[in-house]
């Protein structure tokens, strides 16, 4: 029997060792990883580059604590600056600990400006975390229920509702920030219209609300663009990463631009392990190789060619509801719950993910070949027309009155 805590929902497979876009199981089975860990290994695995930066730096200096200067923290604060337009950056370690200080930050601005119980506007089917206080911000009953009383200052909206914010805006006075995740990962791979973060930025600008912006998902490369809000041309106040930062070396960031960036002061918040001389080797030699290897430009090609693929393949079948995504982001909807899927791909050799029930969900490395997108392709699209032959008609979408 095993001692781990009963947690997951485990796939029955163990790897043991990757390259690039290859994972190997205990029994020496190849799979082809299309899911890179939920878009953490934006590189791949066993990068010769991130590779060398991480025996190099166990070999000199692992942990310290921030009671202490880190010189490769600061180096990778600059780093993240300049590719971000930011000012400032908070390290930790994970997505959810980004969140909480982005929220912690927002709280704080709120208490600035002698408002006693600020909040915060969050979207529908958004995720942010499993804390008490990210799990909140969620848009998920499902991650909620059990955890309850959750933590009180968040205002639900709609995902993509310009309208629906600005009515917050008029009727509630205790609010101080809009967190937002431009693409929802957990939620489906919901993508925000082209002039949603433009009109969040001006109500934000009305109201005198921090705009802050979840990337633990979108960012690092994984759009095309170093963040997702920087196709838009919109700058936030606040943005939180991690996921893909490491390459599965953990750490997360909540970088702050402008009034937010001055906010926090020393004991305003810590981590003892935020930021170390490990977790920022890694992130360091992370953003390297995603530049130095054109990868982001590589999203953009193979994630478009995978998504004209599907699009060819499952052309006409009324069980496909929807192709969608930007960059190595993708989400392919389907009109029923398709979980099953995840383990006849696995079976074959493939490794997704299905969220939000019925949307299988693709995040290979950013450095996925136009023939391992093939491979997804020709393994994935029969599956699924398999999976829609075995299933009901889909009801035609209700008119409205």
């Amino acid at each position: 029997m095993s001692h781990v805590m009963n947690t997951y929902s485990r796939l029955p497979v163990a790897f043991e060792r990757g390259e690039g876009a290859w994972l190997w199981d205990t029994q020496g089975k190849r799979y082809l990883d299309a899911l890179a860990g939920i878009a953490v290994c934006g590189v791949g695995h066993s990068h010769p580059k991130l590779t060398a930066a991480l025996r190099d730096q166990v070999g000199r200096l692992v942990h310290t604590s921030n009671l202490y200067g880190i010189p490769l923290q600061e180096q990778l604060a600059d780093r993240l600056a300049a590719i971000s337009g930011m000012d400032k950056v908070f390290f930790c370690n994970s997505g959810c600990e980004a969140n909480e200080a982005a929220i912690k930050l927002a709280r704080y601005y709120g208490h600035q400006k002698k408002i006693e119980s600020p909040a915060i506007v969050v979207l529908e089917k958004a995720f942010h975390g499993r804390t008490i206080a990210t799990l909140s911000a969620t848009g998920s009953r499902k991650v909620q229920a059990g955890f309850e009383p959750l933590v009180a200052g968040f205002v639900r909206v709609p995902f993509d509702d310009l309208d629906a914010v600005k009515r917050v805006g008029e009727n509630n006075r205790n609010v101080v920030a809009v967190l937002v995740e431009l693409i929802q990962g957990e939620g489906g791979i919901n993508v925000c219209g082209p002039d949603y973060l433009k009109g969040l930025r001006e109500i934000c600008d009305a109201h005198q609300w921090l705009l802050m912006l979840d990337e633990v998902q979108s960012g690092t490369g994984r759009t095309g663009k170093w963040f997702a809000f920087q196709h838009s041309g919109v700058m936030p106040d606040v943005v939180t990463l991690a996921k893909g930062l490491g390459n599965g070396v953990p750490i997360g960031a909540c970088l702050a631009a402008g009034a937010a960036a001055s906010l926090f002061k020393p004991g305003s918040h810590g981590s003892t392990f935020g930021g170390n001389p490990l977790a920022c080797a890694a992130a360091l030699a992370t953003l390297a190789v995603i530049e130095e290897e054109g990868l982001m430009q590589n999203a953009v090609d193979i994630g478009g060619f995978i998504r004209a693929g599907f699009a060819a393949r499952l052309a006409g079948n009324p069980g496909v509801r929807d192709i969608r995504g930007a960059g190595l982001m993708i989400g392919i909807e389907l009109a029923h719950p398709c979980g099953e899927l995840v383990q006849q791909a696995l079976d074959r050799g493939l490794l997704i993910n299905v969220t939000a029930d019925n949307v299988i969900r693709l995040l290979p490395p950013l450095n996925f070949t136009r023939e391992q997108a093939g491979l997804v392709i020709d393994m994935l699209a029969p599956l699924i027309l398999d999976f829609l032959s075995r299933q009901p008609a889909p009801q035609p979408a209700a008119q409205p009155a």
